[in-house]
């Protein structure tokens, strides 16, 4: 089989050619940061030599195009009709595919907070920059054991400590399993040594970026001693898992180029984690934003008040919301359905099975998962395909490389089993909000996927996929496209976009003498983090789009439920703007619809909502273009820029966007 499909002579028909990015150029930024890798002669790639290098990725790990696919797929994705996954574009074609199989391409991930192996399982798919859901129920939490006395674990950088911590993902993972043996197992001390760790700023091969140094692991392991003290002779409670969670994800989070996004899901009368982010209560840590946090909520009655009081009101006193909202996630509807329309899976010979074998989710809440499975995503730019025909097309190209990773090996045996089961994929589509004339064109593309799906997966020997499509948040490959993210309304005609970056990135100085406003994060307790920086672009939507004041909290959960209907059997990944008039109408209606229409949604004041360089912001025509009267258009970058600077992939700021 050639897997050099696409030849550079092909590749360079385009070369002198640009897409239209979205929103003045600002999808060429987002994609120089993001995805374009660094050459042998020292340049970064350019669009063209991205996607000829993900093709014949593809190519090599058993897509099976033919060339008239392989080049019609091409010139499909350089004009952005669609896309592979954000982590696909990154990876595809490079050797780290070679060494960690699909794990290198795959983006996100579901485990129950059941054993030590589920927690080195969330580190090391953190560390490989994936995003880990991660269930606290009770019935989870309580497989684990109680808390040894006595235990006493401390850095001693010399060579003689009882275990010198290799410099290696592997050397990180198995200091936490010795952390996790002595304080569950054998309630054993011991000292460990850094001293092997390479310094702070040296380049790291693999995945790229830069080194973070030991410190940040030394801190991570004190604060999750400290959790375990506080329980000697006891059982760890949901909060103090979330925390054990959320601290790994901080400590994955070395140098702003791995990003850690997470989401726990938790007992709806668990008052403790309900609490955990209620910023109003005060003394927060920081660590908590690293996960968006959810309920199990198998209908409507089980959101109870402390719910919607904790982070669905303003504060008396600061006129902001007392907190974070918690999302919802109905296990039972995801288990039991693929889209709504075709009724209970073991009613409809669409699917290969009587029922889906879920019990959690993805950060994003669009893909339902088992126990150590994976999400497996890639996009279709709804606001740019001409036609029904081009729509199932770049649904079968992009299919074939979805499918042919799941059949890949992963590093972990539990996810090999569970993955080969269900080879569940996530066909998702973006710019709804914009292409409202083209939903019903969705329907016919699902039974032509389906078709596909059954006849492909004969040919090659794999089983048939549990579930197909999915409507991901597409917060990152929808601003390459200039599309509307996802199932999402516009937010406003005028807004500023915030994008996060690493501090020491070279893209910030390019985009601060472009005369973009740069500033640092700031972080819950409004310290400032000095790692990383906001890039404020002023941005107008489209003509024909969709707002968020024009739609209300109601049409978009209406909208929500019609391509849970029509197009996703996985979920639909909404954060759904509401304001405070609207909220007994949105539990009115969740009430109504919720048990037997919504798999996993959650909500977001559109104003006062407390977050502070929120992703969005609405501006006035004239802010708007003030600001952009300010900046210098943006130019081809040739230099070494976006190498360093993955950031999560799809999820913004170390949690999944928040629209």
């Amino acid at each position: 089989m050639n897997t050099e499909i696409i030849t550079e002579t092909f590749a360079n028909k385009y070369s002198n050619k640009q897409p239209n990015w979205g929103f003045n150029g600002l999808g060429y930024i987002v994609y120089k940061r993001t995805y374009a890798r660094l050459k042998d002669d020292g340049k970064t790639e350019e669009w063209h030599e991205t996607i000829r290098r993900c093709i014949n990725g593809s190519q090599k790990i058993g897509a099976n195009y033919t060339q008239e696919e392989a080049e019609q797929l091409f010139d499909l994705i350089f004009n952005l009709k669609c896309n592979f996954a954000g982590r696909m574009l990154w990876q595809l074609g490079t050797p780290t595919v070679e060494r960690f199989g699909a794990n290198s391409l795959l983006n996100c991930w579901n485990v129950s907070m059941n054993s030590i192996k589920s927690f080195l399982f969330l580190f090391e798919n953190l560390m490989l920059g994936g995003g880990v859901g991660f269930s606290i129920r009770r019935e989870d939490i309580h497989e684990l054991p109680r808390i040894k006395k006595g235990v006493n674990i401390t850095h001693k950088n010399t060579k003689d400590a009882d275990f010198i911590v290799p410099d290696s993902r592997e050397g990180w993972i198995h200091l936490l399993e010795k952390v996790l043996e002595a304080y569950f197992i054998n309630g054993k001390s011991f000292n460990y040594s850094t001293i092997l760790i390479r310094g702070a700023g040296e380049r790291i091969g693999g995945f790229g970026g830069i080194a973070s140094g030991p410190q940040i692991l030394l801190d991570g392991i004190e604060k999750i001693n400290k959790i375990f003290q506080t329980r000697e002779g006891k059982k760890l409670r949901s909060i103090d898992v979330l925390d054990i969670c959320n601290i790994i994800g901080g400590i994955v989070v070395s140098g702003n180029v791995r990003r850690s996004a997470q989401i726990a899901i938790g007992d709806p009368d668990d008052y403790l984690f309900l609490r955990a982010k209620n910023w109003s209560l005060g003394n927060i840590p920081n660590w908590r934003a690293m996960s968006n946090n959810t309920i199990y909520a198998d209908d409507f009655s089980h959101i109870s008040n402390e719910i919607w009081s904790n982070g669905y009101v303003l504060d008396s006193e600061t006129g902001f919301a007392k907190g974070e909202p918690y999302g919802f996630f109905n296990l039972p509807l995801s288990q039991k359905y693929g889209r709504l329309k075709d009724g209970v899976m073991k009613d409809s010979s669409l699917y290969p099975t009587d029922e889906d074998n879920v019990v959690g989710t993805n950060p994003c809440g669009e893909i339902s998962l088992a126990s150590y499975e994976c999400c497996n995503l890639s996009e279709l730019y709804l606001n740019n395909i001409s036609s029904k025909e081009e729509l199932i097309l770049c649904a079968k190209l992009l299919y074939k490389t979805q499918k042919a990773i799941a059949a890949l090996p992963f590093i972990h045996e539990e996810t090999n089993k569970i993955v080969h089961k269900n080879m569940r994929l996530g066909l998702g589509v973006t710019g709804i909000c914009q292409s409202l004339d083209k939903i019903d064109w969705l329907d016919s593309c699902y039974k032509e996927l389906r078709k596909f799906d059954k006849e492909w997966s004969k040919e090659r020997g794999w089983n048939r996929s549990i579930k197909l499509t999915t409507i991901k948040p597409s917060g990152t490959l929808s601003l390459l496209g200039g599309s509307t993210p996802g199932v999402h309304p516009a937010y406003s005609k005028y807004y500023i976009r915030r994008v996060r970056m690493a501090s020491n990135d070279a893209l910030v100085t390019y985009c601060r003498d472009l005369g973009y406003n740069v500033e640092y994060v700031v972080n819950f307790d409004g310290s400032e983090n000095h790692d990383t920086v906001v890039v404020e672009f002023p941005c107008e939507t489209p003509d024909g789009a969709l707002f968020a004041d024009d739609m209300g909290v109601i049409k978009q959960l209406e909208m929500v439920k019609k391509l849970q209907e029509v197009w996703s059997d996985n979920a639909v990944s909404v954060t759904a703007y509401y304001s405070e008039t609207e909220l007994l109408d949105l539990k009115k209606w969740l009430s109504e619809n919720y048990e037997n229409g919504i798999k996993s949604v959650s909500f977001l004041l559109r104003q006062k909502h407390g977050f502070k360089q929120a992703p969005y912001e609405e501006i006035t025509k004239e802010a708007y273009e003030s600001k952009k009267s300010k900046v210098k258009p943006i130019a081809i970058l040739n230099q070494n820029i976006g190498s360093d600077a993955l950031e999560g992939i799809e999820c913004e700021g170390g949690a999944c966007p928040i629209k």
